[in-house]
């Protein structure tokens, strides 16, 4: 997901997915507007620090704004993903007493980083488009003073999805109704302490998610009380390079980019063990040791490791281990991770 600040992206040779995908979104996109149908933005939650602040967003048709801005917001499962993208398109974004002009990408995201002045804490910047209704998008700007923070996973470990197997994680994003997804017993209340005891840490929850079912885990995670914080999420389908987009180098390039983004903030680095967030992490605390406070690993019960298709472990226990002279933690809940992180000095 990403787009030029200053135009349109500049002409490359996609891979043929890409040029299929393309050619399908742009025979749908003529249909619709030849019918009357407009413009709706999209926003999701940016983040920034005093200065900058990073915009992400989605233009899509339809043929009533003011229905399709309650579909969005409420749409779950298959529903999220039958939006059809505006790609290219000229959008403007304000903040503070400056305006920025971007465009979407071939999928119809706006994914930029633009200058102003908004102070620490919770602001908001504006997004307009031609014949689109203006709409505000929120922004979590860091204060510099923040030396903590925590980098959160979502899929098992804020909440139960029993990912990576294709089938079940087909079932979890496109039939299964929100209000049936189940929270990880005490990780809410783990993220609340963790930012109680460290004011102004800023939370973002990294996942190898699609950016269409965005409102759907944002309702989640208010729902069951975790901090508020950026999603960063991935699109589906074809790149420019390749039939579909790596999960794993998704996490991996985030992970690299906050770390630039706020190098003097050290991460409490949050996932489970029924994919590749232990290698991931490891690779990130081993490259950037004094970006890492430390690493806390929700361990799966063996019947949801079986079903995440990963090597059950022992479970019911919580342990501290080190690796890379950085400590881990590891527990099956969020009671455990507090019992260990609460005794250490690493946060």
């Amino acid at each position: 997901m990403t787009s030029s600040p200053t135009g349109k992206p500049p002409a490359v040779r996609l891979h043929r997915a890409a040029r299929v995908e393309d050619a399908i979104h742009d025979v749908i996109e003529r249909r619709l507007r030849l019918r009357g149908w407009v413009p709706v933005i999209t926003a999701y939650t940016g983040y920034g620090a005093p200065g900058w602040a990073r915009v992400m967003a989605r233009v899509v048709l339809t043929r009533n704004p003011q229905a399709q801005r309650k579909k969005l917001e409420k749409a779950r499962g298959w529903r999220s993903f039958t939006s059809s993208p505006v790609n290219h398109e000229r959008v403007l974004i304000q903040i503070g007493d400056q305006v920025h002009e971007t465009h979407t990408d071939r999928s119809g995201y706006v994914d930029c980083t633009v200058k102003g002045d908004l102070a620490p804490g919770w602001g908001k910047v504006k997004l307009s488009a031609e014949n689109a209704e203006t709409v505000e998008a929120p922004i979590r700007v860091v204060d510099p003073a923040a030396k903590f923070g925590v980098i959160s996973d979502i899929d098992d470990t804020v909440m139960v999805t029993a990912l990576p197997r294709p089938l079940l994680a087909a079932w979890n994003t496109f039939v299964l109704d929100e209000h049936a997804r189940m929270a990880v017993p005490g990780m809410a209340v783990l993220y609340e302490r963790m930012v109680t005891a460290n004011p102004g840490s800023p939370v973002f929850y990294l996942s190898t998610g699609a950016w269409n079912v965005a409102p759907t885990l944002s309702r989640f995670l208010s729902r069951h009380l975790y901090p508020a914080g950026p999603l960063l999420l991935t699109d589906w389908g074809p790149t420019p390079d390749r039939w579909f987009r790596s999960g794993q180098e998704h996490k991996r390039t985030t992970l690299q980019r906050l770390s630039k983004e706020f190098p003097d903030i050290k991460w409490l680095l949050i996932g489970d063990d029924g994919q590749h967030d232990q290698e991931i992490y490891s690779e990130f605390a081993h490259a950037h040791p004094e970006n890492v406070a430390a690493v806390a690993i929700r361990r799966l019960s063996p019947t949801q490791a079986v079903l995440a298709g990963a090597i059950p472990g022992p479970s019911g226990s919580a342990e501290a281990v080190g690796s890379h002279g950085k400590t881990w933690f590891s527990a099956p809940d969020g009671a455990g991770l507090w019992s260990l992180l609460r005794d250490s000095d690493a946060v």
